[in-house]
């Protein structure tokens, strides 16, 4: 009996938790297809009083929103491989490789985790900028093609398989290149794809760095769009922005629920080993 109390309330605290979640997201749909005048006078109704779907039609109509919708996939897309391919080169160095330094070089790598964006925000962009790719979207991939948390994520992984495989492997005269793509890719694939997921939501998401560097509208990503709108310059176009505020959302919470599972696994196996 006691444990059935302990369930219910870890579950009663997880629906309180999802509910509260949620609110954001179901306050940016329902005020997405309101008049302004209704918003604003009824900005916390779910339900609209007057529904209209004029703010989606302002988006497509009066912003060029494919090419910024291009921007934002071209970024989230090029930013997400190269920090995969950066990962699994240096994951599998570390994992299966020896040589002098070897987990110092690695813990080296996994505190720079812990460094705000903001040490490193003044120099990158003095670099970029000296590069001339400022106000390009290069100038906002370019300090983005590694990625700390996807060599550890990686990792971990990558030492769930067993050595041995490697070493036949080996003893059969197979190149590197070749065991990592014929063996070790498809066993940690479930790792891959979640760290991918993970890597390309974070940078669909991105604002703060891109708002350093692009200056055009015609190189807005979603992020940008969206503040045009909630900003002392945007005037009171609250609903738009929320129209705006959707259409950001969907493609990053669409992949979030089919890969999930994998998202989940993978986090769970990176506390197998140390």
């Amino acid at each position: 009996m006691k444990i059935k109390v302990n369930e219910a309330i870890w579950h009663i605290l997880m629906w309180v938790i999802v509910i509260f979640l949620l609110i954001p997201i179901v306050f940016a749909i329902s005020n997405s297809f309101k008049t302004i005048s209704d918003s604003m006078n009824n900005a916390f109704n779910l339900i609209p009083k007057e529904f209209t779907l004029e703010n989606y039609k302002y988006v497509f109509e009066r912003l060029p929103f494919f090419k910024i919708v291009v921007n934002t996939f071209i970024i989230a897309f090029v930013v997400t491989a190269f920090k995969l391919l950066t990962s699994i080169f240096a994951a599998y160095s570390l994992v299966f490789f020896d040589f002098k330094c070897k987990n110092f070089i690695y813990y080296l790598l996994i505190s720079t985790m812990f460094i705000p964006f903001t040490v490193t925000m003044i120099p990158n962009y003095i670099t970029i900028s000296a590069m001339g790719f400022r106000d390009s979207i290069i100038g906002v991939i370019l300090p983005q093609l590694a990625d700390a948390l996807g060599i550890f994520l990686i990792r971990q992984s990558m030492r769930t398989i067993p050595k041995s495989l490697i070493e036949y492997a080996y003893l059969e005269n197979i190149r590197n290149i070749k065991i990592m793509r014929d063996i070790v890719i498809p066993l940690i694939k479930p790792a891959i794809v979640s760290t991918g997921i993970i890597f390309f939501i974070n940078s669909w998401n991105e604002y703060v760095w891109p708002v350093l560097i692009l200056k055009s509208k015609r190189n807005y990503t979603l992020s940008l769009a969206l503040q045009m709108f909630i900003s002392s310059e945007g005037g009171t176009e609250f609903t738009i922005a929320m129209a705006v505020s959707v259409l950001t959302m969907v493609v990053p919470l669409c992949l979030y629920i089919i890969f999930q599972k994998y998202i989940i696994n993978t986090f769970s196996l990176s506390g197998i080993k140390g």
